[in-house]
């Protein structure tokens, strides 16, 4: 990326190619779930399965909870966009990235 990355201000990002390292894929899957409306969806599905996935009933005497797991919404892959609202806290992880991904 030849331009600078802002401290503050929404910034749009693309995946320009697959991250070589496992520990590089899982920060662009971080930053990707501080999308707004990644976490409104991601927020609405926790609910629901709290309120209708997970599972109560009696085991050895006691009541067992049964969790569902989570949804694994977002997936690193070439061409995904997402928009961030950059601040002094995340720039260090998006420079740790910044040869995978594009500005749009």
């Amino acid at each position: 990326m030849a331009t600078t990355i802002p401290a503050t201000g929404k910034v749009t990002f693309q995946i320009s190619k697959l991250p070589s390292t496992p520990s590089a894929k899982k920060t662009i899957a971080r930053l990707m779930r501080m999308n707004p409306r990644t976490q409104r969806t991601l927020s609405r599905l926790a609910d629901n399965r709290v309120k209708n996935l997970n599972e109560r009933r009696p085991r050895a005497g006691r009541m067992w909870l049964t969790r569902a797991r989570a949804t694994r919404l977002i997936q690193v892959a070439v061409g995904e966009k997402f928009t961030l609202t950059m601040t002094p806290q995340i720039v260090n992880d998006v420079k740790s990235v910044e040869q995978f991904l594009s500005r749009v």
